[in-house]
């Protein structure tokens, strides 16, 4: 994928997530979560003000770690395609 179309594609997926109102199964959601880190640049530690939610979190994105931005963004929209889109039928 050229990086522009890359990109186009990412937004829109995190787009069409963040617009998604029906729960999501946990798993996807750390899934989801490391992607979008990683493809932002964003290695700040998790946020959440409860430890466990953290520690999930902390795992989601060390089981990622070795992914690069344009890998992450491609699982990211791949998982969206996939996993999100088909929940939604």
């Amino acid at each position: 994928m050229k990086t522009d179309k890359l990109k186009e594609d990412f937004v829109a997926a995190v787009d069409f997530v963040n617009e998604y109102t029906d729960p999501l199964p946990a798993d996807l959601l750390l899934k989801l979560y490391a992607y979008f880190k990683i493809a932002n640049r964003n290695f700040s530690h998790p946020g959440s003000r409860t430890p466990l939610i953290n520690a999930f979190k902390a795992n989601a994105l060390i089981q990622a770690k070795n992914v690069s931005i344009e890998e992450a963004m491609e699982k990211y929209i791949q998982l969206v395609n996939q996993e999100v889109k088909k929940i939604k039928k």
